[in-house]
This record gives structure tokens, C-alpha cells and sequence, in this order.
């Protein structure tokens, strides 16, 4: 970890790694698609991390885990560079994630379905080898 000129931390990729448990390959591709636009380099090209990019690298995993895809974190990102008002972006969230709360429900449906036929279809089954 090093001291930036507004003494705050900086740390190296190998250390945000760590910190997010994440690759070092994976936080380059998120800069790479723009959702880490905010990324300094220092002389010799050097990435320099600070204490938001381990909040937003630790926000892009856990929207990941909601099921978030890149493009719809993308979007976020885009809305916040264009408006920076949370308020939009948290809307905009909060309607991506109904619609999975849906796409689930409806999974989780089918998947009730799914059993009851397997179920009923392992009973016939049975019955044929009892006879």
C-alpha cells in the first residue's frame, strides 16, 4: 500500500486482488468494459486502486451474485456518469432486480412442475416392476 498526493490509500492490483477476492485478470477486464472508469495510473503506467474502487469492486460481486449481468451493470455505471444521482440509478436497480425476483419465481415454478412429473412418473415406473 502506498500514500497518494491526497493522503489517502493506493494500492496496487495485486493487493485489491486480495482485498475483493478477486483476479487480477478479472478487475483489468471490468476497466477494460468501463465499469472501473475510475482507475488511476501513476508514472510507468502503473494502476493505482483507492478504497472506492474496493467499494465498487465489492458492489460489482455482489450484483453479480443477485445475477446482475455485465451489460445490465454497464447500464448502472453509464446512468451514474450521466446523472451521478443515486436515486436514478437505484430505481433503475431496483426494477432490474424485480424483474429477476420474477424470472426466478417462475424458474421456481417450473421446477415444482418438473418434480410433481418425475414424481408421478417414478410411480408408474414402480407399479410396472411390481406387477
Amino acid at each position: 500500500m502506498m500514500e497518494d498526493n491526497n493522503d489517502s490509500k493506493a494500492f496496487q492490483i495485486g493487493e485489491i486482488a486480495k482485498a475483493v477476492d478477486m483476479s487480477q485478470r478479472t478487475i483489468r477486464y471490468y476497466e477494460e468494459i468501463g465499469l472501473m472508469n475510475s482507475v488511476r495510473r501513476i508514472e510507468g503506467g502503473k494502476r493505482v486502486y483507492t478504497d472506492d474502487d474496493v467499494r465498487r469492486l465489492k458492489l460489482i460481486k455482489r450484483l453479480k451474485v443477485l445475477g446482475l449481468s455485465l451489460t445490465e451493470m454497464h447500464e448502472l455505471e453509464s446512468m451514474w456518469t450521466t446523472h451521478r444521482a443515486n436515486d436514478i440509478v437505484l430505481r433503475r436497480l431496483l426494477e432490474i432486480l424485480d424483474s429477476h425476483l420474477r424470472l426466478i419465481e417462475d424458474r421456481v415454478m417450473d421446477l415444482g412442475i418438473l418434480k410433481n412429473e418425475i414424481s408421478e412418473y417414478r410411480e408408474r415406473i414402480n407399479a410396472k416392476i411390481d406387477e
